[in-house]
Order: C-alpha cells, then structure tokens, then sequence
C-alpha cells in the first residue's frame, strides 16, 4: 500500500459558513477546519466521528460540491482550480449519498437516472452504445434489465441504493465518495451493499472515501482509518492499528463502544463514556476542540490547537498530551 501512488489529496482543507443568529448578525461555522489526508490509489479511507463533525461536508468539498473557503484539493498530483479542472476531475471523480430516497429524482426511470451523466459528460456514440452502457452497471449492482423502465418508487431501499451505486460508476470514475451508504439500509441488507462496494473496487480498481457511522462497517471495508471531532481531524492510522491502539481520548471513546462478539471480552472491556455535550459549532471551544469533554485536558488545551503529527509511522494524531495518555 505505502509505494502506491497518491490519487487524492487535501492540503489545509476548509469550509467555513455563514450563519444567521438573527439581527443582521451572522457568525461563521467552521464545518471543516484546516483537514488535510491523502488517499492512495486502489485504497479505502475510512471517516469516522458523531453527527455534526463535519464528515459528509469534507467529502462534498472534496469534490468541489462546495466551493472550499481556503486550502487545496490535488487530484493524480494536479491542484483543482479552473472550472476546466473541476469538470475533467468531476468525471473521474462522483458520490454516492446517503439517503436513496431523496437522492434519485422521481420523475425519471432507472434507465435515465443511471444514464444522466453519461448524457452530461457525452460518454457514448450513439443511443444503442448508451443503452449497452446502462444495462452492463444495471448488471454490475445487481438490478435486472427489467427495471430499467420503472421508476425510484417502485424500489425499496436497497434497490434504490443500487441505483444510486450505478449511478455514480456511470463515467468509470477513480475515485468515489461514499457518504455514508448503508445507514438508510436494513441491517441485512448493509452487509450485501458492503460486499457489493468491495467486489466493485477490485473490478473498476475503485479508491473510496468511505464516510459512516457505524464503526463495524468502516472497519470491515477501509485499509485507514480518520477520525473528525467538530471539523477537525483528530487521528488517522491503519485501520487495525486505530483500532488496537488508539492514541487520542476521542478514539479511544470511540473504540470502546465497538461491540464485540465474545461476551467474556466484552465483559471485560471498560467502556469509556465521554461526559457532556457535543459543544455548538457555532460556538466551538479554544485551542482543542475536544477539551471540554477530555478527562486529559490540561492548560495548553485551551490555549492552542495541537499539531497534527505522526505519532509512529503511518499513525498521525492531534493531541498535547499523547505521551501522558498512552
């Protein structure tokens, strides 16, 4: 994995927003502040964290779905700049959202949505080339040819992701944003989509920044894994390694709420619960943004943000006190 060659990149990656607070006020939350990773060709990057930690607004900016307030995105060593840029990088590069019902349009068959950006990016030479072209993805996700002239509704869940899956390898994409894609799903059906994202990447040789919750599911599919506390990123490693041996108070928070299958463990694992509330964004603390939630915290917390260095090889972490920790 180390000698494969970086596809993309984000480099001091933020998304500021300004929010009304009512007055002719607004005050800017920082969904994303100063995130910077890179992900390897042919690799899974796992992103982890609690709602509201800015996950899905990095892979959005990621692909320029927003416009990034500062820092860069490089794609196979390239800056994305110029819209010229954005468009050739939106072809190689797409998403699969999280909710299959309001992400597929209702007015549209099978057929057409899987079809739209071969229509937008003008990827086939005639009608016959474009219906081979759907019906082989229709194929790859496992839908039926007969579906191609029905519409979303008609589907339940799992199908409906499907489509969305098909979707997004419509242009043979590189690289694929997967924005937490079986948290809408029933538990049976997760494990079939999981299954059916790995076989994809060793067909189409596919690199996923794989966002979710549910740290099972991540840790099944991503060689790394990152962990966002409040638009920062705390920690990132292999994913064994994160999960063996998380460094940062937050991780290992995180980690010990994993269940595990063999009650004599589990029984034997100590549970970290972490005390208060998730702070506002809006109204994030100084320094680091865990602090107020860290039983580690001391003064120099408060005061700056620590550096996002690599602890041990390949194992970066953000925090003041790791040697104390750990």
């Amino acid at each position: 994995m180390e000698n494969r060659e970086i596809l993309v990149e984000a480099k001091n990656l933020k998304e500021y927003f300004n929010v009304n607070t009512g007055m002719f006020r607004s005050k800017q939350l920082k969904a994303v502040d100063d995130v910077s990773f890179a992900i390897r060709k042919g690799e899974t990057l796992g992103l982890v964290g609690e709602s509201g930690c800015g996950k899905t607004t990095v892979g959005r900016t990621l692909l320029h779905l927003y416009k990034p307030t500062g820092g860069e995105v490089w794609f196979k060593g390239k800056k994305i700049e110029t819209k010229a840029d954005i468009a050739e990088y939106r072809k190689k590069s797409t998403m699969v959202f999280q909710d299959p019902y309001s992400s597929l349009n209702p007015r549209m068959t099978v057929s057409d949505i899987i079809g739209e950006p071969l229509d937008i990016h003008k990827m086939y030479a005639d009608k016959q080339e474009r219906k081979e072209k759907i019906l082989d993805l229709m194929n790859r996700v496992g839908l039926n040819s007969e579906h191609a002239n029905r519409y979303a509704h008609e589907f339940s869940g799992g199908q409906r992701q499907r489509i969305g899956i098909a979707r997004a390898l419509a242009t043979s994409p590189d690289f694929v944003v997967c924005d937490e894609p079986v948290s809408a799903l029933d538990v049976s059906i997760q494990a079939q989509v999981i299954n059916m994202f790995d076989e994809l990447q060793d067909q189409m040789n596919l690199t996923y920044l794989f966002i979710a919750h549910d740290l099972l599911v991540v840790r099944h599919i991503s060689d790394r894994i990152a962990v966002m506390y409040l638009g920062k990123m705390v920690e990132l490693a292999d994913a064994k390694e994160i999960y063996d041996h998380p460094l940062h108070p937050y991780s290992k928070s995180l980690m010990s709420a994993v269940p595990v299958p063999d009650p004599k463990i589990a029984r034997a694992n100590q549970r970290i619960v972490l005390s208060g509330d998730i702070p506002s964004p809006l109204n994030a603390p100084s320094g680091c943004p865990f602090r107020t939630r860290c039983p580690y915290a001391t003064d120099i917390c408060a005061e700056t943000m620590p550096e996002f260095k690599e602890e041990a090889p390949g194992h970066f972490v953000a925090c003041h006190n790791v040697e104390r920790i750990n």
